[in-house]
């Protein structure tokens, strides 16, 4: 009978457990949070599939012009010549031998170089505005080296888009990117033509997206390298698709320094496809100037923060004004989209179809009203028609509180109110002091302190002595046509 010694069993168990634990312990993997830390990404992007994708679609397009010169210049250039040497060396002009002349009036000569890219196989080519405008031909070159004369089928100055034709079929074209989906630190390369260089690639990565540059457009600003001739070719993604035409830089010495723009393909296709339909692009207007509208004004009026379009004037009878708008209104939303920097607005009121009805909610003397607009179709402003003559204007006065700011002020007579299609205000005869240095001169019109309306020199004064000295008083007030705000800043 075999007898256990179940003590030193025990113990023995106990020690194999600790030792395959303390193996275990050896061998398991990191933590959790170790694994997921993401490697680092080494090396830079290879866009050499990208060029072999989207190169056989992007063609160089030189323009040509005729030139139109008067037959008679030469000879007035050639009896000026006489002249100077007739005066300064005492003798004839001698008779040197000319080279060939260039072409003569009618004939044809270059005019510029830029870029494109085909939209589809039949032929279709996007470029921009400015590489097309004023041409009297058109020359596409495909990467192949086939040459084709292009008709301009529309182009679009405002936004700096044309679309071209050739008769060809079963071409390569590029395929079209969603440019909400494009991210500030993403790479992008463009193909073009610099300085007449055709197929010339550069690379870079996007600086900024919805870049205000004062255009119709918000631009995708990129580091890539552009250069004179660029202009029109294609801003491409990783995955090979077009986000934007190259079309503007930013530069001190006429090459590249760093920052280019772009037009985003979106709002390009927008235009191209009214283009093909119609030859011309239909925008939307209702009539109104605008600007920003800054910080302390915002802060002043009780907006809270700087948002929306501020109307510096209002077209007489047109679509705003029939909506019930005024100068000094702060446009904050429109047609259900807010309005955050006053060039949200023209772009929002383009895109939208003339005849279309749209709401509109603006912010007057510290409260916010929706109105109702029917947007009509974009035209040439037409010029002002100012009043002739000279008026004899009342008398200025004012009061201690108009006094401690620097202002003289007078009611308005009704001619003056109908020639600046106002209903009230006060005109300022002069300014000193703290008026002066808010920038407030003589000849404005003042149509509102703080929130208060002012229809005549009581009202002015009335509104004056109940703002709050402490804090900058804000002016709406029209200078000729347009209105802005001013902030006075009383002296404590």
């Amino acid at each position: 009978m075999i007898r256990i010694d179940w003590k030193k069993l025990r113990t023995q168990a106990m020690a194999c457990a600790l030792a395959f634990a303390a193996a275990t312990l050896l061998v398991q993997p990191a933590p959790a949070l170790a694994q997921s830390a993401p490697q680092p990404r080494t090396g830079l992007p290879d866009f050499t599939d990208l060029v072999e994708k989207v190169g056989p679609a992007v063609v160089n397009i030189r323009t040509m012009e005729r030139v139109r010169s008067n037959p008679q210049e030469q000879g007035q250039m050639d009896e000026e010549m006489q002249e100077f040497f007739r005066r300064f060396f005492g003798t004839p002009m001698p008779n040197i031998p000319r080279g060939p002349r260039g072409p003569g009036p009618g004939q044809e000569q270059p005019r510029g170089v830029g870029s494109g890219f085909i939209l589809s196989a039949d032929g279709f080519v996007m470029t921009n505005a400015h590489v097309v405008e004023g041409a009297d031909e058109v020359l596409v070159t495909l990467p192949d080296k086939r040459e084709f004369k292009a008709r301009i089928v529309g182009s679009d100055k405002r936004t700096d888009v044309a679309v071209v034709k050739i008769d060809a079929n079963g071409l390569p074209f590029v395929r079209v990117g969603d440019v909400s989906k494009l991210k500030v630190g993403e790479w992008v390369m463009a193909i073009g033509s610099p300085f007449g260089l055709e197929n010339t690639v550069t690379a870079g990565i996007v600086s900024a997206k919805a870049r205000d540059t004062g255009d119709y457009l918000p631009f995708i600003q990129t580091d890539v390298a552009i250069n004179p001739g660029n202009s029109g070719g294609p801003l491409v993604n990783l995955r090979g698709e077009v986000v934007g035409i190259n079309s503007q830089i930013y530069s001190r010495s006429g090459g590249f320094m760093g920052i280019s723009f772009a037009i985003p393909m979106d709002e390009a296709m927008r235009v191209a496809e009214q283009l093909r339909t119609n030859g011309r692009v239909t925008r939307g207007r209702i009539g109104v100037q605008i600007d920003q509208v800054t910080k302390d004004v915002a802060e002043s009026i009780g907006l809270g923060k700087p948002q929306g379009a501020l109307v510096r004037s209002v077209e007489p009878g047109g679509p705003a004004a029939k909506a019930g708008v005024e100068a000094g209104d702060i446009i904050t939303r429109f047609s259900g989209q807010a309005i955050e920097r006053a060039t949200d607005l023209p772009r929002l009121v383009g895109n939208t179809k003339p005849g279309t009805r749209a709401d509109m909610t603006v912010f007057r003397r510290g409260g916010s009203r929706e109105l109702s607009v029917q947007v009509a179709e974009f035209e040439p402003e037409k010029p002002v028609q100012r009043a002739q003559g000279a008026e004899e204007r009342p008398r200025g006065s004012s009061s201690p509180a108009a006094q401690s700011i620097g202002l003289a002020v007078s009611d308005l007579s009704e001619a003056q109110k109908k020639e600046l299609n106002v209903k009230g205000g006060v005109r300022v005869e002069a300014a000193t002091e703290a008026a002066a240095r808010a920038g407030i001169r003589e000849g404005d019109v003042i149509l509102q302190i703080g929130n208060a309306e002012v229809g005549s020199v009581r009202d002015f004064d009335a509104a004056l002595a109940k703002a709050d000295r402490s804090k900058p008083i804000p002016v709406l007030l029209r200078r000729g046509e347009l209105a802005t705000y001013l902030l006075i800043r009383p002296q404590r």
